[in-house]
């Protein structure tokens, strides 16, 4: 071969491939500096053309191949056979890589449809959180509105019984404040900050009654107590204390009521000083009168009524000084009687001589006080009729 302006020999070697597959049918060339001699040789020959075909018959044509030259060429099938190794490994290789990238291909379509399949999942839960949602807002509102139902109800009740002017305390099971109306502090000492203390610790305002030992009674019997109690300042009040029944009928407690009968037990008294003031009214064997404010009789007892021959129609519910055709109408007993009646003063041996129809004549001696002040008597005067 020509090489830089001179020539030199070289040893080509050509070879089939067959192996592998994919490189079946290809050629594979060499092309190595031949030896010194050979070199020498080269040089004689009058062209290249010449010495190709001297190598090729001496050589490659005759098949002699030298040492050099075989292990040369056992280098190079050494390599060949490396490069082939190579070359399979790499096959191998590829093919596991390829297998290994098919399997993750496979897995990640696997793991696209698993992502397809909850993102499906996911937009059906997102569906039904925002049905859920929806169902939530409204059951939100129907409790709202609900407790606005029950926080009227709770002031509608509240105001019932503040308005009923009953003293309401409810307690639980161990006897604890649970509620209060605003007219129970006037006899139990309670205030909003108490609501859970035990009723024991706290002193009420009756006389001679263990609230906490009556209402622990009524939980363990279950049996309701009824009583008149008294205040410390004299008030009287009916006391009930009964077990306090849910809706369930569940003893959840007791319920103390204490109602004001101060009125009632006034007016108890004064029908029982009537009867008694009516009775001693009667007894005594002088003519008695009792007026009003405006001079009205009020009552008479029979010894007026047999005195000065009278009907209780003709004197009850009219002015004295118009009774028995106005014979009581006298300035000194007119100026008397309206003294005791705004002033409180008092008529003594006031002596009075007059003709009475159906009687004649009489000779009197009158004397007068105001009744005590109540209710049903204010300013009555007591007037006593003496005949002298």
């Amino acid at each position: 071969m020509k090489t830089n302006g001179d020539y030199t020999v070289v040893h080509l070697t050509a070879k089939r491939i067959t192996r592998p597959e994919s490189l079946c049918g290809l050629m594979f060339i060499t092309f190595r500096p031949a030896q010194d001699n050979l070199v020498s040789s080269a040089a004689q020959v009058d062209s290249p053309d010449n010495a190709l075909a001297t190598i090729a018959d001496g050589q490659i044509g005759d098949g002699q191949i030298g040492d050099g030259q075989i292990s040369d060429h056992e280098t190079l099938a050494r390599e060949l056979g490396f490069l082939r190794e190579r070359h399979q490994a790499t096959l191998q290789e590829l093919e596991t890589s390829f297998e290994e990238l098919k399997s993750a291909n496979e897995e990640l379509q696997s793991t696209n449809e698993e992502m397809q399949s909850t993102n499906e999942e996911l937009e059906t839960a997102k569906e039904e959180m925002q049905s859920l949602n929806e169902e939530l807002t409204t059951v939100n509102a129907e409790l709202q509105s609900k407790v606005d139902d029950l926080s009227q109800a709770n002031d509608d009740l509240q105001n019932l019984l503040n308005s009923t002017e009953i003293a309401t305390i409810f307690l639980d099971d161990d006897l604890l404040i649970k509620r209060f109306t605003v007219q129970a502090p006037e006899i139990v000492p309670l205030r909003p900050t108490d609501v859970g203390r035990p009723l024991s610790e706290l002193v009420s305002r009756l006389k001679d009654i263990d609230l906490a030992s009556d209402c622990k009674a009524v939980l363990d019997t279950l049996v309701h107590k009824k009583q008149r109690v008294e205040t410390l300042d004299g008030t009287w009040y009916l006391m009930r204390i009964l077990p306090y029944r849910t809706t369930e009928k569940v003893i959840d407690g007791v319920v103390i009521t204490l109602v004001n009968i101060q009125e009632l037990k006034e007016a108890e008294q004064s029908g029982e000083m009537r009867v008694y003031f009516e009775s001693i009214f009667e007894t005594v064997r002088q003519p008695l009168v009792v007026l009003d404010e405006k001079s009205v009789v009020v009552t008479a007892n029979r010894t007026f009524y047999d005195l000065f021959k009278l009907q209780s129609s003709d004197v009850l519910g009219r002015s004295l000084f118009e009774v028995g055709g106005g014979v009581w109408n006298l300035p000194d007993l007119k100026e008397s009687i309206a003294g005791i009646i705004d002033q409180n003063t008092a008529l003594d041996d006031l002596k009075v001589e007059r003709e009475f129809p159906s009687v004649g004549l009489k000779n009197l001696r009158l004397n007068a006080r105001r009744l005590g002040d109540t209710v049903a008597r204010h300013r009555h005067v007591l007037l006593a009729i003496q005949e002298v």
